[in-house]
């Protein structure tokens, strides 16, 4: 009986042993799976925080390429508004004077007027032929307001060097006509309201 109890204990002393051998693989493949998974993982992560790094690179070149196409466009924008400003003022002054140059080979003319309407009256000319040259004149003054010329006054007026050309000067008695227009040798016109040709005149010193 004393056999049977020792071989009974043996008996329980081995399945312990293989119990215990078992738990000793079982927690070895339990820590070879772990090591596994989290292996894994931190590749996974690795690969997810690289792809991360990327879009974020890709959206900053996008942001930045995005700001400079902007700011070409504003700057087209702000170049195409100046030029159509630009376009638009020179065509409106073109289109104000573009009869400038054909009026001011037409004043000349009105210099000849001027010349033969202060001899008539020391001719041996006929009156209709006074009257006859007085229509002209005045038909021809008109025309030429009718194109938006018009006689600067100069006469007994302070010289002004935007209007006047001072072609000589002459001493007078008179104080108050220093400084101021005595003689119109040739007149002055303007187009609307710029200067076409200067009054060419005698200043009183």
């Amino acid at each position: 009986m004393k056999k049977k109890m020792q071989e009974k204990g043996d008996v329980t002393e081995k399945t312990a042993d293989g119990n215990a051998e078992i738990q000793q693989k079982t927690d070895e493949n339990v820590n070879q799976v772990d090591n596994s998974d989290t292996a894994e993982e931190s590749g996974e992560a690795s690969v997810i925080e690289a792809a991360a790094d990327k879009v974020v690179s890709e959206v900053r070149a996008i942001e930045e390429k995005l700001a400079e196409l902007q700011d070409k466009y504003l700057r087209l924008s702000a170049e195409f508004d100046n030029y159509r400003k630009r376009t638009l003022r020179e065509k409106m002054e073109l289109s104000k004077y573009a009869e400038e140059n054909i009026l001011a080979k037409v004043i000349p003319f009105m210099d000849d007027f001027d010349r033969a309407i202060q001899h008539l009256d020391t001719a041996a000319d006929s009156e209709a032929m006074k009257n006859g040259i007085n229509l002209i004149y005045m038909k021809f003054s008109e025309f030429l307001k009718q194109n938006g010329v018009a006689e600067i006054e100069s006469l007994n007026s302070t010289f002004d060097v935007e209007l006047h050309d001072a072609v000589a000067k002459a001493p007078v008695e008179d104080e108050s006509k220093k400084g101021k227009i005595i003689d119109v040798i040739l007149k002055g016109y303007f187009l609307r309201d710029k200067v076409l040709r200067h009054a060419k005149v005698v200043v009183g010193e």
